[in-house]
């Protein structure tokens, strides 16, 4: 089945990236990593299931960037104490075939993937039985229906090569819209034909919707249409606004109302918070703690939007501060700094940090008064619990 596009439009924000990196490098040397003394963070992180539901993973997408850099994916991971991440990747920041983009990132992955002795879980018993083998894994994600141009067809296959978690919209319109993206004007009345159509092909294939980057409407007229739980991966509540006043304007848009929240929450889905607009990891568990105020433990998870390998520095494309209209907010996948900044990468989400990202968001909540029960719902439970009323839904 195939849809006409109805115009297409790029609106990126601009200076986002180096504000986010000086307001992060002015940050007052707090919640270092080095003084974690409390023995419970290394039991918790053991036996919970820590999972990052929105990972950038720079590879290449494009036959002239082919085959890349090697990562160490496995390394980084390991390092993180993460047992999996949702890794994504956006093909609306480069000009050309969005598809073909889509089709060499996830050949760029395979390839990843097999040098790191790694594999795509498809299910939560695969992410469960890589945790307990000690092997971390991934969810292999998209941000953004670009790739579809209108094909239907396009899902299915995708969920034939590893697709289990579905970003609908990104940034920019797709060329073949699927709805109102919230940083952007409103155009579309919210979802679009199109649009419900792809979320009722996720529902029968047993893929994971995320409706990251929907305004208000989009979100309302895709969980009318939805038969299964969504996600919203990685945002945070717009009363948390952080202590930069300039950083916090620009990312306004990007946060979502209490009402857009407990919407999510209500039908059964998740809300995950980011690591940005919060200096430390203290400040972290506590917009944490904020939205469980809100919608409640079972419904919370973590969705940092950064990147946990290198990013690339290919001409234009993810980390390489090249030409281009902007760039996304810290952690996407667009145009952005050579050397990764402070807050980019998952390990080093905040200064100073010395131990991996999930030992320090469990020492922040501990710290914080979340039960080690609590934490472990947030840290992986709650995605789990989703994860599975998605995947087990076959048609």
């Amino acid at each position: 089945m195939e849809f006409q596009a109805s115009g297409s439009r790029r609106q990126f924000l601009s200076s986002v990236a180096m504000t986010a990196g000086a307001a992060i490098l002015l940050r007052p040397r707090l919640d270092r990593a080095a003084d974690i003394t409390d023995p419970r963070v290394a039991d918790i992180v053991a036996k919970t299931i820590g999972i990052d539901t929105h990972n950038h993973i720079d590879v290449p997408l494009t036959a002239a960037e082919m085959p890349g850099p090697n990562i160490d994916l496995a390394s980084e991971m390991k390092r993180s104490g993460l047992s999996a991440i949702c890794m994504t990747f956006a093909t609306d920041y480069q000009p050309g075939d969005a598809y073909d983009r889509f089709l060499r990132g996830l050949a760029s992955m395979d390839r990843q993937l097999e040098r790191n002795g790694m594999k795509r879980s498809l299910t939560p018993d695969d992410i469960r039985k890589a945790q307990k083998n000690g092997q971390p894994t991934v969810i292999q994600a998209i941000e953004g229906g670009h790739f579809l141009e209108g094909h239907l067809e396009r899902v299915e296959e995708a969920y034939g090569r590893g697709l289990r978690h579905f970003g609908l919209l990104h940034d920019s319109d797709a060329s073949v819209p699927l709805g109102d993206v919230y940083t952007n004007p409103p155009r579309y009345g919210g979802l679009t034909p199109f649009g419900a159509a792809i979320l009722k092909e996720c529902n029968r294939l047993g893929i994971l919707i995320d409706l990251a980057h929907a305004n208000m409407q989009t979100t309302e007229a895709a969980l009318a249409v939805t038969t299964r739980p969504v996600i919203i991966s990685h945002t945070g509540l717009d009363t948390l606004l952080g202590s930069n006043p300039s950083m916090a304007r620009m990312m306004r848009s990007r946060l979502i109302s209490k009402e857009q929240a407990k919407k999510v929450a209500n039908a059964g889905g998740l809300v995950g918070v980011w690591t940005h607009l919060a200096d430390t990891a203290l400040d972290y568990a506590r917009n944490v703690r904020a939205l469980i105020d809100v919608i409640g433990v079972d419904h919370v998870c973590i969705g940092t939007d950064t990147k946990l390998t290198q990013p690339n520095s290919r001409p234009n494309g993810p980390g390489s501060g090249g030409p281009g209209p902007s760039g996304p907010p810290p952690g996407g996948s667009g145009p952005g700094q050579q050397h990764p900044r402070v807050g980019e990468r998952t390990n080093q989400a905040w200064q100073d940090e010395t131990v991996g990202f999930y030992y320090v968001i469990v020492d922040a909540m501990l710290k914080t008064g979340f039960t080690p029960d609590e934490i472990g719902k947030i840290g992986g439970g709650n995605f789990l619990r989703v994860f599975d009323k998605v995947t087990s839904h076959q048609a």
